[in-house]
């Protein structure tokens, strides 16, 4: 795996979108300020491919994820395994309970060549790429598959993080071997021997079911099939001899038919002729017509003289007057005894009200004399407070006059100083002009209620007067109506005059309905009557047609009694000559019966010789003698389906000795199969069961660890040997490393007593050789494309570190992978081509592209 550019937005210590470019940067280092973001730039492409960070603890502590007060972090990486480019991306927000959860994971197959820098541009969708991921569920096998690398090996081989380096050095040798056992993908082995064991178990079983199976078809024999295919050939030949026999029993069934059918001709014939009878209550039903018609005539009579009777009192009523009118002249004599009672209780009303309005004014005139005199002892009162207010001001001069002084207001000589009053003139004024005041509110309000009472009785007045004029003109108006109509008494008597031949109109009128309903029944009646006589002639009609093959005489179509005798007696001649050929068709169908029966039975013998029950059914002739015609017709069906039963019955007894013996075939095949199943699980059995055996001693895969670790060993000392110039070299005893000292005379030293330097060496070296070897070890086909040290370079003296530096730059030389550090040794820095600096303000964090 080999990135080629990292998007990043909102992700931890990068709040703005930021993007590292790693194109063409074979050999690069970030460096900068502790907490800067160095390491994040790691964090974010191991969060793209993964959805976690190593020093994240797990995929719980996916809330570092996102910046302070930020709700959304987006991770974004371009990059290319074995050949082909894939873009990975990931985005978690935190919703309105502040919990963070992955919104959005996807992984996409960029097509072959895809530029990266169309990233800014922006895409078209021929650069969209095949989605290989769309859920986090998803990403994990996707990943694995585009990088060759679960989440430990990544973090072990390709990208390092800080304070992890030295963990596979220090390791105990059962973590060690469970760790290589993950690298190098060796659990695939016990995966294999669990599968075999299951399917040895299997095969077992299956085993178990085939045996159960060939104990069933142990009746499948060549024998019973041989058995088997003669009955087959025996019923077949039933079969054909009951089709070629059948024929004849349907000939000398049809022979019978055709005899019976001529018998029951003429017994139709017969039970024809005897039906025809004379009906009962015929000369009744003739009768009936003429009394209805006559009772039809007289109602329709009684309606028409009860007409002239209703028509006659209408004139009488129309000439007598209109009953509303007079009405009209009853109401105008009765309002203008009402208006003339009531014009002097008016008059008495209006008379009331003016003497009422007259008292009212005058009070009204008296209150407001009272109060204009209140008013003018108001005015007065005021004067006299002004007065006072002098008085007061020049007794309060006097206090200050000696006789003999000037006077301060006239500047004259005072010869006698008055004497100052005991009691103030303003106070005395304020008393009477308070005084003054309430008796002109009083007066006032006194005038005010009264005026206002004669006001209203002054409204009332009017209004009275009002209504007695209006009285009086519509007294006049209905004096002027009354005068040309009659008095009451002529006009009470007219009206009940009218209402007299109003009741006997509606007598009349009854009386018309009444004879107009008896000359519906009666019309109904005659239509009964006919409508009954129309029946007997359709009667009539209806046996005379049914004998219409026979030629009956003509009937008289005025005499129905009479066509009824003719037809009755012409009926009982042709019975007679018909009874004679009765006889001899009865014996006919005997005859046809005997012969249906031997062919019948013929047929029955043919099942018996083949050792089958003959069919059941009814019996083979159509009838028997004796039997009616009726029963005849029902069973001439029922014996077309006993010769259809035949067929059938035989071509049955074929089909099922067919099945039976294409049963037997099939079965004595499955039990062929059966035991080649049978021998075929139990070669599977015994290899699974072997093969599980080795895998469960553990010898291969501990033979498998014991090579990887050689393998390992030797690569890593040889490079700790380059960078430590020959003094170093690694080696391992039984599962522990040690450091052999070739400057001390070959001293083997425990990796745990090696200093800081020493031990970054010593896990440098293991890591290089690592990736190096785990391409050519590993069962995944991993892609190492790229290593990146997130390690304290800053351990190391220059001697050492020069070492180092040199070592980076041969790895990154070679062109087979990508080489990045992330340091704070500024030599170190100094010394890598591609330079990615890292710098945060109080926002957020920066990444910018320095060097080659």
């Amino acid at each position: 795996m080999r990135p080629l550019r990292l998007d990043m937005a909102g992700f931890t210590v990068f709040r703005d979108p930021t993007t590292v470019d790693f194109t063409d940067a074979d050999y690069f280092v970030l460096v900068g300020p502790t907490g800067s973001g160095k390491s994040t730039v790691l964090d974010a492409i191991c969060f793209a491919l993964y959805g976690t960070v190593p020093r994240w603890g797990g995929a719980r502590g996916i809330g570092n994820a996102l910046a302070p007060s930020a709700v959304e972090a987006k991770v974004r990486l371009c990059f290319e395994s074995a050949g082909d480019r894939y873009i990975a991306t990931r985005v978690v927000r935190r919703d309105g309970r502040g919990n963070v959860k992955t919104a959005g994971a996807g992984l996409q197959l960029m097509p072959p060549g895809f530029d990266v820098t169309k990233l800014d541009t922006g895409m078209d969708l021929d650069d969209l790429g095949e989605a290989l991921a769309g859920t986090p569920a998803e990403m994990d096998r996707a990943v694995l598959d585009a990088v060759g690398l679960p989440y430990e090996q990544f973090t072990s081989c390709v990208v390092l993080p800080q304070g992890q380096f030295a963990d596979f050095l220090h390791a105990k040798p059962a973590t060690r071997q469970q760790i290589l056992v993950n690298l190098l993908g060796l659990h695939v082995y016990e995966e294999v021997q669990v599968k075999a064991a299951e399917r040895g178990k299997t095969a077992e079983a299956k085993l178990s079911v085939v045996e159960q199976q060939l104990g069933t078809l142990a009746d499948a024999t060549d024998d019973a099939v041989e058995a088997a295919a003669a009955t087959l050939a025996r019923m077949r030949d039933l079969t054909r001899a009951v089709e070629d026999a059948v024929p004849g029993l349907r000939v000398a069934r049809e022979a019978e038919s055709a005899a019976v059918g001529a018998r029951d001709t003429i017994d139709a014939e017969l039970a024809a002729l005897s039906s025809v009878r004379t009906p009962a209550g015929l000369s009744e039903a003739t009768g009936a017509t003429t009394a209805a018609r006559t009772a039809a005539e007289q109602a329709a009579r009684e309606v028409h003289a009860a007409e002239e009777a209703e028509e006659k009192i209408r004139g009488e009523l129309a000439a007598a007057g209109d009953a509303g009118t007079l009405r009209l002249m009853l109401d105008r004599h009765t309002e203008l005894q009402r208006l003339v009672e009531q014009e002097d209780w008016f008059a008495g009303k209006v008379s009331v009200a003016e003497v009422e309005y007259r008292d009212a004014a005058a009070a009204a005139e008296l209150a407001q004399s009272e109060h204009t005199g209140a008013q003018q002892l108001l005015e007065q009162a005021r004067q006299d407070y002004r007065d006072a207010q002098q008085l007061d001001r020049a007794a309060a001069l006097r206090g200050h006059l000696v006789a003999g002084h000037d006077c301060p207001v006239c500047e004259q000589p005072v010869r006698v100083v008055p004497e100052v009053p005991q009691e103030s003139a303003v106070r005395l004024a304020e008393a009477a002009g308070a005084a003054a005041r309430e008796a002109a509110e009083r007066a006032a309000a006194r005038w005010r209620e009264r005026d206002a009472v004669a006001r209203n009785l002054e409204s009332d007045l009017e209004r009275k007067r009002g209504q007695y004029e209006h009285h009086r003109s519509r007294l006049a108006e209905v004096r002027a109506a009354v005068a040309d109509l009659p008095d009451v008494d002529a006009v009470r008597a007219r009206l009940a005059e009218v209402g007299a031949l109003q009741g006997r109109l509606e007598e009349a009128a009854a009386g018309v309905r009444a004879g107009r309903e008896a000359h519906r029944r009666a019309q109904s009646a005659v239509r009964a009557a006919e409508d009954q006589q129309r029946a007997a002639w359709r009667t009539f009609d209806t046996a005379r047609d049914g004998l219409a093959r026979f030629e009956p005489p003509p009937a008289d179509r005025d005499d129905l009694a009479g066509a009824w005798q003719t037809l009755v007696g012409w009926a009982a001649g042709e019975h007679a000559a018909r009874s004679a050929a009765r006889a001899e068709a009865e014996a006919a169908v005997a005859a046809a019966h005997e012969s249906t029966v031997q062919v019948y039975t013929s047929i029955v013998a043919l099942f018996t010789e083949a050792g089958l029950n003959p069919p059941g059914g009814p019996a083979p002739g159509v009838t028997r003698p004796g039997v009616s015609a009726s029963r005849a017709a029902e069973r001439s069906a029922s014996v077309a389906d006993a010769e259809a039963g035949l067929i059938r019955a035989a071509a049955v007894a074929a089909e099922r000795a067919e099945a039976a013996w294409q049963r037997l075939v099939e079965r004595r095949q499955e039990a062929t199969d059966a035991a080649e199943q049978r021998n075929a699980l139990q070669q599977q059995s015994r290899v699974a069961k072997s093969l599980a055996g080795h895998l469960r001693a553990n010898n291969f895969e501990r033979w498998l660890l014991e090579e990887a670790l050689d393998v390992l060993v030797d690569g890593a000392s040889g490079i700790l040997r380059e960078l430590t110039n020959g003094q170093y070299e690694l080696i391992h005893d039984k599962g522990e490393f040690f450091v052999v000292d070739h400057h001390d005379a070959g001293l083997r030293r425990g990796v745990r007593t090696l200093s800081g330097g020493e031990t970054f060496q010593a896990s440098l070296a293991l890591a290089l050789a690592l990736s190096e070897q785990l391409a050519g070890m590993s069962t995944t086909a991993a892609s190492l494309e790229s290593i990146v040290l997130d390690e304290g370079f800053g351990t190391l003296d220059a001697a050492t570190l020069d070492v180092v530096a040199a070592t980076l730059e041969n790895l990154a030389a070679r062109g087979d992978r990508m080489v990045g550090l992330v340091t704070h040794v500024q030599a170190l820095a100094e010394r890598v081509p591609v330079r990615f600096e890292v710098h945060k303000d109080a926002r957020t964090a920066h990444v910018e592209r320095s060097g080659l």
